[in-house]
């Protein structure tokens, strides 16, 4: 069936001009800024994402798939380590030697690539074969034999319309104040920013929901609204960070699987933060001597629950609990301190 002819029942609205002007004296060209709003909530996406989105939302979804969706820097790699592992009888020999982005597909990975991004990079031509792959994750996907694990940053309204009634989702929320400082750092990791943008820019621009794919709270609360959903299990990286055994074990009792003390203490072994941040085979060691990375970051950078203070003046700590106060006035969700 053709594109055109798939149902993609939202509205698409670009942003002003003047906040395009604005956005491009911020963003490298490399990785131009998101300028459209996608569906009633807006959320900022590339303008590209129409024909990316026609086709995730349209794809087929099999039972045995398994999703794990959060906003950006909200416990995605940990939460995909620790379900894999769980979903594939503890097997860290596959885990160490196959990397996290091979073991997942990243939905709506190609939407943020440039078609001309590798043409001049100076890296080997394995990995060059390996981003051009991903660049084609939607269009693949029906050929990838089952069981299939889904990465996505999309919110629920744009992920495939009977997701939530086939398959396995597991929703990752975390205090946004800790999501900006660490989304801060992945944008210069990935060179997204010019040189000498700061936090409090980003900051204003996050919380004016000019950085895709925002509005923040919009995306946690649509998955907030389903936690009781049998398909649905909705964790927060601080319950994550503050009792790992527990959640180990939700995720297991969600999963139908069976585990043992012995196997949940090897687990959180691997899973600990310290062991985490040394493992090659989720912190994208790969891309380090690319050129495509700032290589004073990291990918799995500190894992800090409550970091956030380390970069909010007193000005900024105010402006943020006025932010989360009136994004959480219509709603019980609370984040977890």
């Amino acid at each position: 069936m053709a594109t055109s002819n798939k149902s993609f029942p939202f509205e698409i609205r670009d942003i002003d001009p003047e906040q395009v002007e604005k956005l491009k004296k911020y963003f490298s060209k490399t990785t131009p800024p998101s300028t459209s709003r996608f569906g009633p909530k807006g959320y900022l996406l590339p303008r590209k994402f129409e024909h990316v989105g026609r086709e995730i939302y349209n794809m087929e979804i099999r039972p045995s798939d398994t999703f794990v969706v959060t906003f950006p820097r909200s416990g995605t790699t940990w939460t995909q380590e620790l379900v894999w592992l769980i979903l594939n009888n503890f097997d860290y020999e596959k885990a160490l030697e196959t990397p996290l982005a091979v073991r997942y597909i990243f939905l709506e990975f190609e939407t943020f690539m440039n078609n001309n991004d590798m043409a001049d990079m100076p890296i080997d031509e394995k990995l060059r074969k390996t981003v051009e792959e991903n660049k084609l994750q939607v269009h693949k996907i029906l050929s990838i034999a089952s069981p299939r694990f889904i990465k996505s940053h999309l919110p629920l309204s744009l992920l495939p319309q009977k997701l939530l009634d086939t398959c396995k989702i597991f929703y990752v929320a975390r205090d946004p104040r800790d999501v900006v400082v660490s989304f801060y750092h992945q944008h210069i990791l990935m060179k997204e920013l010019l040189d000498g943008v700061d936090f409090k820019t980003f900051w204003e621009l996050f919380i004016n929901d000019l950085i895709a794919p925002t509005p923040l709270f919009e995306h946690v609360k649509e998955a907030w609204q389903m936690r009781n959903h049998p398909n649905m299990l909705f964790l927060f990286y601080e319950e994550l960070s503050k009792d790992l055994p527990a959640c180990v074990r939700r995720v297991a009792k969600f999963l139908g699987k069976e585990i043992t003390q012995e196997q949940i203490e090897k687990l959180c072994e691997h899973l600990k933060f310290d062991n985490f941040k040394k493992n090659k085979s989720v912190n994208l060691d790969n891309m380090k001597g690319t050129g495509l990375w700032n290589e004073k970051e990291s990918f799995i950078r500190k894992g800090k629950v409550g970091g956030w203070r380390d970069y909010f003046d007193e000005k900024m700590t105010e402006q943020a609990q006025r932010w989360i106060d009136e994004n959480l006035r219509d709603t019980d969700l609370r984040f977890p301190h």
